[in-house]
């Protein structure tokens, strides 16, 4: 019986059955490991009990009441991945140093998995395997067991993603590594069945054979553990710069080269499946149009941008996107929902709009806030992670992309007959359906053409698309909705806040900017302890050191709020936040280390230079050391720059477009960026037909300070000592265009104004 009937069965028996949760509750033995502690028997059972009757354990293994027949460690851990592990019977160990004792201790290896809560291949092995007695009661006689949440420690799935990648040449999630109880690396892969599938080795036999090799061939076993460690090394130890290295703009042109030469023609991206939307680097390509004028440039971005909005990857009722697309049409997609993909994505098709005008853009960015708000926002401000790939049928199944699809027939339901036939032509809704008998909406006619169609003016078909948008969107709620990771992570709120904070900037919407600081706050009071962020919140419970990226990604989103705002605290915090990171996390060779000079020691101390499927949080660093700079005028911001720079020219070098994000604070580094203040006077007249002319124009090197003259300009003179000695004219707004500390003449004519922002530096021409 699957997981999915069990489970219905057991909601069934619960309901019916009085026998006591509390009574229960008490963990039974796991199978084939040692019997726990009384002291940690007693905190699971307590545990158990503060769960209430109401608790639902995630596991087909259970008693007539209700309860788990088996409880691991895992159920004191706060991260929802974990959590999700608590009732196998596999004897789960966190990561920590307790693990590694008893390995030492018991003479066994240890296997090291990692996933993440919504992680669709995850859940299936957790199914298959680790939910499965046979499979844990060997794994528990003769491994230490460890499971890791990739989002809360991605300083250890960094180190053993690439040993697998070294073993196998790719890797993924789920990432099974096995370990020698000094914790390298000897063996490893992504997901295994249960039992062998052709070449493809099953999970427990998996387990036997090294278990056997380990016990039998020890030297073997030390000598492969030391090549895949010194492969490790070479991939993730970036050695420090020597000296200072030129970077010239062929770099980006030979991007560009590479980017066209694989370049998907007729559906955008580029032309490989999966497709994720972060392979094609949309704000780079639209930097490289402004200062070169390279046509193809602008049509692959804004073309990718386009096939994205109308395809399946795009959640057309509900807005946000799906992960990445399963086939070049951007049309079947992995169906979870990442915070950090929203964030880039609403970013990016902000920069489409500020560059085409295209109204498109600025819906999607609208609809995907909009989502976020809605659905992915704590009560308290601050952003969740993200939303699982499956749901449940009305059947009690779990089935991937189930909440998201639709049938001819319940569109009948929910919208009757005449609106049903304009949501099936314009969605492309068939009965045979596009995905496992089911359709994903998607959008393959443009509204004018489906509203000549059915001889309507296209403004009111529009209309009439949005009233059933939000009736689709109404039925669904009515949906098992797809599980929720609600741990707050200081990296990607850091990513949102600089969505949000951008998008109220040029939208002129005061609700993005409040949403961007509201989140801002919370961060920055509930998950920094003294003068160090923290990693994770979840339900009051704040976990872990920070890492390079929540540095880095959150110091950008502050750098954007201070633009967006206008409010001085959200700069101060960023420069702040840049000298902890300077002390903590520096090389002095140049670049920055994920983890912190008093962190845990891994076997690598990893300085981060490639994209992932996050950007390089070097980066996402470099360019926030130039706008520092531009803001403050420190060398000492321009100097570590420079060093950064020359530490990741090998990778810059060799390949370019592994390093996309890297592109863009190159592209800010040869171009001179404009500093732009707008004074105000104290009635602010003025002040927003100046803005105007800024906010739907594409100027992405450059940094905004509007300050009200008197007190507040005076005090922030110390941040932004181009402040000094600027005053409006005539009591009305004025603006100042600067470049490298020389301003143009001071204006109060919004025409003057735009004229001076909107010039560009060319970028040299390719040789």
């Amino acid at each position: 019986m699957n997981r999915s009937a069990w489970m219905l069965g057991c909601a069934l028996v619960l309901s019916l059955l009085s026998v006591s949760r509390s009574e229960a509750a008490v963990p039974q033995a796991l199978p084939g490991a040692e019997r726990f502690s009384a002291e940690l028997r007693g905190t699971l059972d307590a545990e158990l009990k503060a769960r209430g009757a109401d608790y639902v354990p995630r596991t087909e293994h259970r008693k007539p009441g209700g309860a788990p027949i088996y409880t691991n460690r895992l159920l004191l851990e706060p991260s929802p991945y974990l959590q999700q592990h608590a009732h196998n019977p596999v004897n789960w160990y966190p990561w920590g140093d307790d693990a590694f004792a008893d390995a030492q201790r018991l003479k066994r290896p240890v296997l090291v998995s990692i996933g993440y809560s919504t992680c669709h291949w995850c859940h299936v092995m957790e199914e298959e395997s680790f939910d499965n007695v046979d499979v844990a009661t060997y794994l528990n006689a003769n491994y230490i067991a460890i499971k890791v949440d990739r989002e809360v420690r991605p300083d250890v799935d960094a180190v053993y993603m690439s040993a697998v990648h070294a073993m196998r040449g790719s890797g993924g999630w789920p990432l099974n590594v096995w370990l020698t109880p000094d914790r390298k690396p000897f063996f490893g892969g992504t997901y295994f069945p249960p039992v062998g599938r052709g070449k493809q080795l099953g999970f427990l036999d998996a387990l036997k054979r090294l278990r056997a090799k380990f016990n039998e061939q020890p030297d073997n076993i030390e000598q492969s553990a030391n090549q895949i460690l010194a492969a490790i090394r070479a991939d993730l130890e970036v050695a420090g710069a020597t000296q200072s290295q030129g970077i010239g703009a062929d770099r980006l042109h030979v991007a560009v080269r590479a980017y066209q030469s694989r370049f998907d023609a007729a559906n955008g991206g580029v032309g490989q499946q999966p497709k994720f939307p972060s392979s094609l680097p949309i704000r780079f390509l639209l930097r490289y149009h402004r200062r070169t004028g390279d046509a193809r440039a602008l049509e692959m971005a804004r073309l990718t941008l386009r096939k994205m909005a109308d395809g399946g990857i795009h959640d057309q009722v509900g807005g946000g996107f799906h992960r990445y697309s399963t086939d070049r049409r951007w049309l079947v997609p992995h169906f979870e929902k990442m915070l950090y993909d929203n964030a880039r994505l609403a970013t990016a098709y902000l920069e489409g709009w500020q560059v085409t005008g295209d109204p498109q853009f600025a819906a999607v960015v609208h609809k995907t806030l909009a989502y976020v708000q809605r659905e992915m926002t704590s009560p308290e401000g601050a952003f969740y992670s993200a939303t699982d790939a499956d749901s449940r049928t009305p059947e009690g199944q779990l089935e991937e992309g189930y909440f998201f699809t639709w049938t001819p027939a319940e569109l009948l339901d929910v919208l009757g007959e005449d609106r049903a036939q304009l949501a099936r032509s314009f969605y492309n809704v068939t009965e045979e359906g596009n995905f496992e008998g089911r359709s994903i909406l998607h959008v393959t006619r443009s509204a004018a053409e489906v509203a000549a169609q059915f001889e309507k003016p296209e403004d009111a078909f529009r209309k009439e698309i949005a009233a059933i948008d939000a009736s689709l969107y109404a039925a669904r709620k009515t949906r098992p909705a797809p599980h929720l990771d609600d741990k707050i992570l200081t990296s990607w709120n850091g990513l949102m806040i600089g969505a949000f904070a951008s998008a109220g900037l040029a939208l002129k919407e005061s609700r993005y900017v409040a949403a961007a600081k509201a989140a801002a706050d919370f961060v920055l009071t509930r998950m920094r302890k003294d003068d160090r962020l923290q990693r994770s919140y979840r339900q009051g419970d704040v976990r872990g050191d920070a890492f390079l990226d929540d540095y880095a990604y959150l110091i950008s989103g502050l750098l954007d709020l201070y633009e967006a705002s206008r409010e001085a605290r959200w700069l101060r915090e960023a420069v702040a936040l840049q000298a902890v990171l300077d002390r903590h996390y520096a090389d002095p060779g140049g670049a920055y280390f994920t983890t912190a000079d008093d962190g845990e020691a891994l076997l690598v101390r990893e300085k981060p230079e490639y994209d992932g499927a996050e950007p390089s949080a070097n980066s996402v660093s470099a360019l926030n050391l130039l706008r520092l700079y531009e803001y403050t005028t420190h060398e000492a911001y321009r100097g570590s720059a420079e060093l950064l720079f020359a530490a990741l020219h090998p990778a810059l070098s060799q390949s370019p477009t592994r390093v996309a994000q890297l592109l863009l604070a190159v592209d800010f580094w040869l171009d001179k960026p404009k500093e732009i203040i707008v004074v105000e006077g104290d009635t602010g007249s003025g002040t927003e037909l100046l803005l105007a002319e800024l906010r739907n124009r594409f100027i992405p090197n450059r940094v905004l300070a509007v300050v009200r003259q008197g007190t507040a300009l005076e005090e922030q003179t110390d941040l932004i000592p181009l402040l000094a000695q600027k005053v409006t004219r005539k009591g009305r707004a004025t603006a100042y265009v600067c470049v490298e500390r020389v301003c143009q003449f001071p204006t109060t004519d919004p025409a003057e104004f735009a004229k001076q922002i909107s010039g560009v530096e060319p970028l040299p021409a390719a040789p």
